[in-house]
């Protein structure tokens, strides 16, 4: 495959996938800055290893892999960390946050989307794939590379999870 049919190749990836994989990837990581970030990295790493691809899967099962595996690296890397205690020093430093702030604060805990980002990485993987990017159980094995029977158990109990976490919200809000 020549340069110009990957840079096509490139394009239509990123125009087809983009935004889904954006989604993936803030799931991971919480910032839209930062996911956007990592899949242009993955865009790259896609165009470079092309050829490596093996044609096992779809492209998109291949572009989810190299998505969550570049948004774990990124929660394992210094930057990361480091970003992190800077957030923890500025929130524990910073003055009373006024009542619009607050009530804006607890709007968005009571989200389900939030709620769903609270749960256990393992719960959360395959909720995000099966109920916002659409995945069957068979595709989200493959792309996670864990037993389908594995995928249902962590879908069923990351719902029973999530409905304990809404009803909680409901009690307490």
């Amino acid at each position: 495959m020549d340069n110009i049919e990957k840079d096509s190749l490139l394009e239509t990836m990123m125009i087809t996938y983009g935004d889904q994989l954006t989604r993936l990837a803030y799931s991971y990581v919480r910032d839209k800055e930062i996911a956007k970030d990592l899949v242009q990295d993955v865009f790259i790493k896609s165009y470079i290893n092309w050829e490596k691809f093996r044609h096992e899967s779809s492209v998109k099962t291949w572009l989810y892999r190299i998505t969550i595996n570049t948004a774990k690296d990124y929660l394992k890397s210094w930057s990361y960390r480091k970003l992190k205690v800077s957030e923890l020093y500025q929130f524990n430093t910073k003055s009373n946050a006024s009542s619009e702030d607050e009530a804006l604060h607890n709007w968005e805990k009571n989200n389900v989307k939030h709620t769903i980002f609270d749960l256990p990485t393992k719960y959360r993987e395959v909720i995000f794939l099966y109920y916002y990017e659409e995945f069957t159980i068979k595709e989200i094995s493959e792309l996670m590379n864990i037993p389908m029977s594995t995928v249902k158990t962590r879908l069923g109990r990351g719902k029973s999870k999530l409905k304990e976490k809404l009803e909680r919200a409901e009690i307490v809000g």
